[in-house]
């Protein structure tokens, strides 16, 4: 699973970035016009709402998981999540875990 989080890692940047950088372009880092464009819309509301709920539970996800299996670096996918969104924080704590799994046939953790 390594390679394909590891992709989606990238496609989780590109991808959305590709997307909001020509705004950027267009408009600078305006956050009264990104936040009236939002509120606008209600398509872009339930986005973002979806989004900034999604991502509350994703960190909230990384600081459990990431402590119960003793997981260093916690910070990076947290402020991936932050700075790009779920797209790149989920696939990054996923390859962060994948990275830290024991090898051989070691059995997987069962919940008690």
């Amino acid at each position: 699973m390594k390679p394909f989080y590891g992709v989606m890692c990238v496609l989780g940047v590109v991808l959305p970035w590709g997307a909001f950088v020509p705004w950027l372009v267009q408009h600078g880092i305006d956050l009264g016009l990104l936040w009236q464009t939002v509120r606008d819309s209600p398509v872009a509301a339930f986005a973002w709402l979806d989004v900034i709920v999604s991502a509350l539970v994703l960190i909230a996800f990384i600081v459990v998981e990431g402590r119960r299996r003793q997981m260093r670096r916690l910070y990076l996918p947290v402020l991936a999540t932050c700075g790009v969104g779920v797209s790149l924080g989920l696939p990054l704590f996923l390859w962060m875990r994948e990275c830290q799994k024991p090898h051989g046939n070691a059995q997987p953790d069962v919940a008690r």
